[in-house]
């Protein structure tokens, strides 16, 4: 049986309060793209992200959070509570979170990337600023040069919408940039007299640190010389500050086999355009965690920082992704409005540290996201508190759901939902779910079941691991375990069909 949202499992003092009615908590969703899991200085890195890491310290971090491993479907899950194989890339058979949270009398908002084709002003969202598309420049998204401006490299021109308003080309002025933009607009919101006679949900979709590798130049030469040391150096320290943070056993997980050309075979040229790359990376998640600090210096004046519920994770892992296609000027200073760069597949597996792989593939760096709780009146554990269960996408609506109340109701005409309630957790109690969790995406399938993960690539074999023993899928128990194997590989396929998911891999 599939679980439902029916685990109304919360700490008995969030309990209490709802139900002498006091006031709702407002939710805060923030997606990340395309960053890496060891990115944050809470999961290993050193790129400087002190808001966030505040809001880990005070608040809960995930272990075993799952994506679907790719952005679209990633958003599909995300907002809907259900597998992505049950809609089509426009939410098609599926309610929205603004769907089900404005009926229970929420403020809903919406701003940055949307990766469909529909307006989500017409799915339940009071506002909706942002793009609906999949990779946009950070400084200039229109068709054209701007005054004294290179031509925008990467000049992917998408429908953008401002409410009910749709807008092709949108053309900003040149204070726009991405990360930045969408915070003004949050903040905008946050502004309107009426969000003071109601909870609110915030869905901030950031399209940063997915390519181009795009930063402000003050936020780049903060990391002069760091990545100079190279892809192994990078990925190693953090693998030992994961350890040391307390997030993994070094005998659980290992760090896996790096999947990376060896820094020594570059040539000095190739060593700094590679140091530069990742350079940039890093000033664009030091941008995102300074506009999430923005963010939060405005809650705590409004005095609505402690009863709201903020989520932040990853939409897939890294990617390894160097695209060919679009315009970039070979002349332009990287970084800038008419450059074109990505961090590609070295750096990638660096930044997935302690994984194998990355974006699109079902190993652990291409479905992991780091995941923060943060929560002051409903999370009652003590700090730097570590949630190990596994959980997914699919368990951030039911959530809001439950901690919105009875008003929020689901439509009996849909799907039921695939997730469960995560509020257990804020109270140092383990998940219980049901079904296994399913993945499939392109050519990559897997199934997680309790401790065990079947996964494969194509007609490849099934490789079999015991995540509990081995978090980083270094030893593949397959031909040892033949039982279990053929059981979750029916399993995969019954839940492949229930669902809609392609088996013809």
């Amino acid at each position: 049986m599939r679980s439902f949202y029916g685990f109304f499992v919360i700490s008995l003092l969030s309990v209490a309060k709802l139900l002498d009615g006091e006031e709702r908590p407002n939710f805060i969703l923030i997606l990340a793209d395309d960053m890496g899991y060891s990115d944050l200085g809470c999961y290993g890195g050193e790129i400087k992200t002190p808001n966030l890491d505040r809001l880990a310290e005070n608040g809960l971090r995930y272990t075993q959070a799952y994506n679907t491993s790719k952005c679209w479907t990633t958003r599909i899950s995300l907002l809907t509570g259900l597998y992505h194989h049950r809609s089509d890339r426009n939410f098609m058979n599926t309610a929205l979170v603004g769907e089900v949270l404005k009926p229970a009398d929420y403020h809903t908002w919406w701003t940055g990337k949307h990766h469909a084709d529909f307006n989500p002003y017409d799915r339940g969202f009071d506002h909706f600023s942002g793009f609906l598309g999949g990779a946009i420049n950070f400084w200039n998204p229109g068709d054209r040069a701007r005054e004294g401006e290179d031509e925008p490299g990467w000049r992917a021109v998408y429908s953008w919408a401002f409410d009910d308003k749709v807008i092709k080309p949108y053309n900003p002025t040149t204070e726009f940039f991405a990360t930045d933009t969408f915070t003004d607009w949050s903040l905008e919101w946050l502004e309107e007299d009426q969000v003071f006679a109601k909870p609110f949900f915030l869905f901030l979709s950031y399209n940063a640190p997915h390519w181009p590798l795009h930063a402000h130049i003050e936020d780049i030469r903060k990391y002069d010389g760091v990545y100079d040391q190279g892809y192994e150096a990078i990925r190693n320290s953090r693998y030992r500050k994961q350890i040391n943070l307390g997030l993994f056993d070094e005998k659980v997980t290992p760090l896996s086999e790096a999947d990376h050309t060896p820094w020594s075979e570059l040539s000095e040229k190739e060593r700094k355009d590679e140091a530069l790359r990742m350079q940039i990376h890093a000033a664009m998640v030091d941008r995102l965690d300074q506009n999430i600090g923005r963010l939060i210096g405005r809650l705590e004046e409004l005095q609505k920082l402690e009863n709201t519920l903020i989520l932040f994770l990853v939409d897939n892992g890294a990617s390894p992704e160097k695209p060919k296609r679009g315009y970039k000027n070979p002349n332009s200073e990287w970084g800038s409005v008419g450059s074109f760069e990505a961090i590609g597949q070295s750096w990638a597996n660096a930044v997935n540290s302690p994984f194998k792989k990355w974006k699109i593939q079902s190993m652990e760096g291409g479905i992991c996201t780091p995941m923060i709780a943060h929560w002051p009146e409903g999370i009652q554990l003590s700090k730097n508190s570590i949630a190990r269960d596994p959980c997914h996408l699919i368990d951030v609506l039911p959530t809001f759901m439950e901690l919105a109340g009875k008003q929020a109701e689901y439509p009996n005409d849909l799907p039921k939902l695939d997730g469960i309630s995560l509020t257990s957790t804020f109270s140092g109690k383990k998940l219980l779910r049901d079904d296994p969790l399913f993945f499939q995406f392109g050519s990559w399938q897997a199934i997680r079941q309790d401790q065990w993960k079947l996964v494969k690539r194509k007609k490849e074999p099934w490789q079999l691991y015991d995540l509990s023993k081995d978090r980083t899928e270094t030893k593949d128990l397959a031909l040892q375990f033949p039982d279990r194997t053929n059981s979750m590989k029916k399993k995969w396929i019954e839940m492949a069909s229930e669902i809609g998911a392609n088996v013809s891999n």
